[in-house]
């Protein structure tokens, strides 16, 4: 029988980890996309009997990978999967500091992880599932961003993270519409995931409070026990994912999901 195939960028760790832990069923096949292999998820994808192949590549080299995972879906055949959906997820937060100290080299990389990758890898994908339309029936396909408030809600020493989230949603929009005027276009969402605990939440709480006006919030966010766990909101991400309404908005935050 067919899988569903699921692609997925930054699950060596955090959210993407959690979203791949998830995902690990049988009839699920995984291409997971990390700077690094995890060794544990192929572990648990062994015991689960689920299929799993995992690519440790940079995303920063947005061109490679892109070709790369052209590559691996050409040659597969139409057909040989029941659905296929690409979820990016990977994102770099580059140190937290107004744009006027920030490095040049640090910029240009989070905006390739954060923006370029997402693009390149979306465009790589519709190409390479396309014909997969022509089986009989057509398979569904899903596009989902991971998004954050902060595209959404200005914060200074954000600047760069901001910015690929606000054009990661902005991408998705004119996507839905591209998607939308063919027979058997992808369904697409940037969404918005809610205030997790992983690495990125840590980042921002030892971050200098001189220069991030924020920082207090941040702390107290986790004092106060308002983060939810990379698990928790894998699985509320993947049930929005599942849910029949998914794509009606293109730009959603999970926290206003059914």
């Amino acid at each position: 029988m067919a899988e569903h195939l699921h692609i997925i960028t930054g699950a060596s760790r955090g959210m993407g980890l959690a979203i791949a832990e998830q995902l690990l069923k049988p009839g699920n096949f995984l291409l997971c996309i990390s700077r690094r292999v995890n060794t544990n998820l192929a572990a648990s994808a062994s015991a689960a009997h689920a299929g799993l192949e995992q690519w440790p590549l940079n995303l920063d080299h947005t061109i490679e990978a892109a070709a790369m995972l052209s590559q691996w879906l050409a040659s597969r055949k139409a057909g040989a999967f029941r659905s296929a959906t690409l979820i990016n997820n990977a994102a770099m937060l580059p140190k937290i500091a107004p744009l006027s100290e920030a490095n040049a080299s640090e910029l240009a990389q989070a905006m390739r992880v954060g923006l370029e990758a997402p693009l390149q890898l979306t465009s790589a994908f519709l190409k390479g599932t396309e014909g997969w339309q022509r089986v009989a029936p057509p398979i569904p396909r899903k596009v989902l961003n991971i998004s954050s408030g902060n595209g959404r809600r200005p914060m200074a020493s954000q600047a760069i993270y901001s910015a690929t989230k606000a054009g990661m949603d902005h991408f998705t929009r004119c996507l839905a519409l591209e998607e939308a005027l063919k027979a058997n276009g992808a369904k697409v969402c940037s969404l918005a995931p809610g205030v997790i605990d992983t690495d990125m939440q840590t980042h921002l709480r030892e971050s200098d409070a001189a220069s991030f006006p924020d920082h207090t919030r941040f702390v107290d966010m986790k004092t106060q026990g308002q983060l939810s766990t990379p698990a928790d909101a894998a699985s509320r991400i993947l049930t929005y994912l599942s849910h029949p309404s998914f794509g009606n908005n293109p730009v959603a935050d999970i926290r206003d999901a059914v």
